[in-house]
């Protein structure tokens, strides 16, 4: 499975007033390992940049005067991510800029919508259904699943996507979990359709070892005292014993 991590910065949060995208970075990911492909550019946007934004990135409109527009990188985007997933942090943000940035294209043969071209799972709506209730920016996950940001004092595009590419991998189960090694990786994929290794559990036999008669006069005085501090309440007593076989304990 291939996918992208990316990641824009911006003159302004309101794509609505007409800001714009000033930094593009992006990083493959191949069956969930780094590649080492990236997409890296700084973009004029031909207009000024909020104070805020520039708070956040450092990137202020000298630092652009001599970058190319959107329109000039805009094939080598689309064919950078073309067919991917892309994973991205709060996607309705960073989508909506992109498709702004499509839709001002004056090649009518370029896709207007990244919807066209990608799939996009959102790592914030991911990280909302698995941490409901707690703060998921990308520091708050960085520092719940020990990923080292500390060299990350202003945004970046292409650091942030690096950074939630780690997140995402750890969030999710880890690098190695869902990689198949070389040996065996074409076989499972083809069995299984999505590059997961089964895993075999070795074929031994339940070993079963038979309580002793002070494992079983234990069982009954804690049953007892579960029993009184119940009012008689003890639910194992009350369990179908044909389906129950306490002298018998499994390891």
């Amino acid at each position: 499975m291939r996918q992208i991590v990316l990641d824009t910065e911006t003159t302004g949060l309101e794509v609505e007033r007409g800001h714009r995208i000033i930094e593009i970075g992006a990083v493959e990911l191949l069956n969930r390992r780094a590649t080492g492909r990236k997409f890296h550019r700084y973009l004029n946007p031909d207009r000024e940049i909020d104070e805020g934004a520039k708070a956040v990135h450092g990137i202020s409109s000298a630092d652009l005067a001599n970058a190319p527009r959107f329109a000039e990188i805009a094939a080598e985007l689309l064919e950078f991510v073309a067919g991917a997933e892309l994973v991205i942090h709060n996607a309705s943000f960073d989508v909506g800029f992109l498709d702004a940035e499509l839709a001002r294209l004056p090649d009518a043969g370029l896709a207007r919508r990244i919807a066209g071209l990608c799939t996009v799972l959102d790592t914030l709506a991911l990280a909302r259904e698995m941490h409901p209730g707690q703060r998921n920016n990308l520091d708050a996950l960085c520092k719940r699943y020990g990923i080292d940001n500390s060299h990350r004092e202003l945004h970046g595009a292409l650091l942030d996507a690096r950074i939630l590419a780690d997140v995402y991998l750890t969030m999710t189960g880890g690098q190695s979990t869902l990689a198949l090694d070389a040996s065996h990786g074409a076989a499972a994929a083809g069995a299984q359709g999505r590059g997961v290794q089964a895993l075999v559990r070795p074929d031994a036999g339940l070993v079963v070892r038979e309580a002793t008669a002070d494992e079983l006069a234990a069982h009954e005085a804690m049953l007892d005292l579960i029993a009184r501090t119940s009012g008689g309440r003890c639910v194992f007593r009350h369990c179908d014993m044909d389906r129950v076989q306490p002298a018998a304990i499994r390891q």
